[in-house]
C-alpha cells in the first residue's frame, strides 16, 4: 500500500516521502495515528498545498526541542538500585525510572524518547541519549549507585 508520510518516522522515512508499507501497518498504525495518508492523486495535491504549513509546524517543534535540549544536555541524574557484589544490578534501570528522575528536575520527557542502547545493568556512570525530535538529541549522564539496606 502506498502512503505519503506526514511526519518523519525513525527507520521508515521522512516527511513527504511516498513509501510502500504493508497494508496492516498502514491501516492500523500510520493512518490512524495521523502519521501518513494514502497516496492517491487527491492526497498528493492536498499534501503539496499543506506542505508550507507542515514545514512551519515542524520548524516550530524543532526549535522547541532544541531549546529543551540545550537545557537538558549534560544534565546529571542519580538512580539508586539494588546491586550484587559484582557491581551488577538485580534487574536494570528502565526508561520510566529515568523519565521520573528527569521529571523531578523539571524536564517532562516521554519514556519512549529515551534510548538506553541495550539497557543499564551495572553500577556507575552511563551516558544515554534522549531523542527530543527527529533531528535533536540530548545527552544525559545517569549515575547508578548501590542502594543501601
Amino acid at each position: 500500500m502506498k502512503v505519503i508520510l506526514i511526519s518523519d518516522l525513525h527507520h521508515v522515512g521522512h516527511r513527504g516521502d511516498v513509501i510502500t508499507a504493508k497494508p496492516g501497518f498502514a491501516r492500523n498504525y500510520l493512518i490512524p495515528e495521523g502519521l501518513a495518508v494514502q497516496a492517491t492523486h487527491g492526497n498528493l495535491k492536498w499534501f503539496e498545498a499543506q506542505k508550507k504549513k507542515i514545514d512551519e509546524k515542524s520548524a516550530h517543534e524543532r526549535q522547541a526541542a532544541t531549546d529543551v535540549a540545550m537545557r537538558l544536555d549534560g544534565t546529571e541524574i542519580s538512580i539508586r538500585k539494588r546491586a550484587g557484589e559484582s557491581q551488577t544490578l538485580y534487574g536494570s534501570v528502565t526508561a520510566s525510572e529515568i523519565a521520573s528522575a528527569l521529571a523531578e528536575r523539571g524536564f517532562e520527557v516521554d519514556r519512549r524518547r529515551i534510548d538506553l542502547e541495550g539497557g543499564i545493568k551495572t553500577l556507575g556512570e552511563h551516558e544515554i541519549r534522549v531523542r527530543l525530535h527527529s533531528d535533536v538529541v540530548a545527552a544525559v549522564k545517569v549515575t547508578v549507585v548501590a542502594e543501601t539496606a
